[in-house]
């Protein structure tokens, strides 16, 4: 070949070997027992996987060697992978190339080396033996070195095909993190080093991209970010693809987080996708300590997973894994888990009643239903807690159904006792997608109940979702005569305008609003306009979060139509709630003082 052809080659060979991402990287088990059965079949006692780099040799796997690279220039390893031949040295010191190369001064007599041929034919290196005796090698051996050799290119070629190395980024994915990982820490185990998550873009920013560029979007920011991260952090950091939008790196050793954080800032202001679509992600950086000896690299992902949630929660570019956020994040995890035993365990859900009262009369008008869960383990866990971790999953439609049911069930005792009372249940914003009218139909007839005998509680920001899909079904409720609420009315962002095409027939005004009466007289006009403005659009209002005489009094004066709070009643057991509505009917509720 021509001297321009054989330049050619070469820069096509070594973009060949950095492609298979293989340079320092940690040493691997599977390529060891390679290098070790060559040792014994030359019955030699060094042993090599040795790749050939622009100017050094570096050693992938070694078996009697202690240094990882030795320098290219005079390397029979490297004239390996010039010629792509086998080659054997039976005497360095007979052998005018090698008799004075760095090898060859050092004492090796020996060596035989069969090329790593790539399926496009380039040669990567050798693996290879050498011995401190001059020795001839036989037909045999040098078959048996070939043939190891082709058993380390099915090896890389295995690692980097077969669910090692992502398609798109041609980065190591979490498979060889977890391998590569392991293999540092039996090479280092007393390291402990900063662990690095780089998270491109958020789901829903990738979804509106997909929208307008299509499909072709996630592939162009993947690999934007890739070939950006390794120009930024250099051929000597090995950079892991472990999820759809996130990337993984260790630190340079001896480097604490706290120092790292410009480098991952100045990571983050670089170009790391195209300049079309720069504005149109939020890339963020997350780190946590990783001691390789204690931890396993499935919790160190585990733990940047958690920090990238919470460095995004707190809408930072760079954070830090945090025991007492991954402690909450785990707690959470525990209850989504639990809580489907809870719907089938009779002893740890049940509900409570919280009366409304009518304060110009001081009747009891009707309650809201509360659940309430009872962990075997843990205890009482707050519904502030769990019902939101529920409602934002796949449990969501089954809480609100045994809720339903069970409140049904009450409802219908009561009224064969009776006592006619209507109850206002829950549902979620998740909820609306199910067949709500089917199923609420369904449970009243299944206790002989009144279509008035319920209530539906919406929050506002649940109103305002999937506006366009849940209309319908919200007039087929009110077609049949269940009423609709909205709850924690104030806190949302839903316009008047909207409010008027909701078949909504009480509003509830947030607790927050109305513990704050005592403030001042802002607060007071305040909520005095939102039960005007709630009684010229037709609408019943309630207060919630009633806790003291004088804001009672000051909301019948305004003429708030009911309230719900402590100051009337906290949340009872059914029977509780039983016994108060029997005493209601002769001493209301409430009096007012005036």
């Amino acid at each position: 070949m021509s001297d321009a052809d054989l330049m050619d080659y070469e820069q096509k060979r070594l973009d060949a070997l950095k492609s298979l991402n293989l340079l320092d990287t940690p040493a691997s088990e599977s390529f060891d027992r390679i290098t070790r059965m060559a040792g014994q079949i030359f019955q030699l006692p060094i042993a090599a996987v040795s790749l050939t780099d622009t100017d050094r040799q570096w050693f992938k796997s070694k078996v009697g060697v202690d240094h990882d690279t030795i320098p290219r220039k005079k390397a029979p390893c490297a004239e390996v992978a010039d010629s792509c031949d086998f080659l054997v040295i039976e005497d360095f010191a007979l052998d005018s190339r090698y008799c004075d190369s760095l090898l060859g001064v050092s004492g090796i007599r020996f060596y035989a080396g069969a090329p790593l041929v790539t399926r496009e034919g380039y040669c990567l290196g050798a693996l290879c033996v050498l011995g401190r005796e001059p020795r001839k090698s036989t037909e045999a051996e040098r078959t048996a070195l070939q043939d190891l050799a082709s058993l380390v290119m099915s090896q890389i070629e295995l690692q980097h095909a077969f669910g090692r190395i992502d398609p798109i980024s041609g980065l190591p994915n979490r498979m060889q993190f977890s391998d590569d990982m392991s293999d540092l820490a039996r090479a280092t185990p007393d390291d402990e080093r900063v662990a690095v998550a780089l998270d491109v873009a958020q789901p829903h920013q990738m979804e509106r991209l997909s929208a307008v560029m299509g499909p072709a979007a996630y592939e162009q920011v993947i690999r934007d970010a890739a070939r950006s991260m390794r120009i930024f952090l250099g051929s000597g950091v090995a950079v892991y693809h472990v999820s759809p939008m996130q990337f993984i790196f260790l630190a340079p050793p001896s480097v604490d987080a706290d120092s790292y954080r410009a480098c991952l800032l100045k990571l983050l202001g670089s170009e790391l996708v195209g300049a079309e679509i720069k504005y149109a992600v939020t890339p963020v950086c997350a780190m946590t300590p990783y001691k390789l000896n204690s931890t396993s690299p499935s919790d160190c992902l585990r733990a940047l997973s958690s920090a990238v949630q919470e460095t995004r929660a707190a809408e930072q570019s760079v954070g830090l894994f945090s025991d007492s956020h991954d402690c909450d994040y785990r707690r959470k995890f525990r209850l989504l888990n639990d809580f489907e035993a809870a719907l089938n365990d009779q002893e740890q859900l049940r509900i409570l009643f919280q009366p409304r009262v009518d304060l110009a009369s001081g009747e009891i008008v009707s309650a809201e239903v509360l659940l309430r869960w009872r962990h075997p383990e843990l205890g009482d866990i707050s519904p502030g807690e769990f019902v939101p971790v529920i409602e934002d999953s796949a449990l969501a439609w089954p809480m609100t159904k045994w809720v339903l049911a069970t409140a049904c069930r009450q409802l219908g005792k009561w009224y064969r006792q009776g006592m006619s009372t209507k109850l206002s249940v829950n549902f979620a914003a998740s909820n609306l997608k199910e067949d709500v009218v089917g199923e609420v139909i369904n449970s009243l007839a299944a206790h002989e109940l009144p279509h008035q005998a319920l209530e539906i509680e919406l929050t506002e920001g649940s109103l305002m979702q999937h506006s366009a899909q849940i209309l319908q079904k919200l007039d087929q409720l009110v077609e049949n005569g269940i009423g609709i609420a909205i709850d924690d009315f104030g806190t949302g962002y839903s316009s008047l305008s909207y409010l008027q095409r909701l078949p909504v027939s009480v509003i509830k005004i947030d607790r927050s609003f109305i513990q704050a009466l005592g403030d001042g007289s802002r607060e007071q006009k305040l909520v005095h306009s939102m039960i005007k403005l709630s009684h010229e659009m037709e609408y019943r209002v309630v207060a919630e979060g009633i806790e003291v005489l004088e804001a009672a009094e000051l909301l019948r004066v305004m003429g708030c139509d009911e309230g719900q709070g402590y100051f009337f009643a906290r949340p009872l057991e059914a029977q509780a709630f039983e016994d108060l509505l029997t005493t209601a009917q002769t001493q209301p509720a409430w009096v007012s003082a005036a």
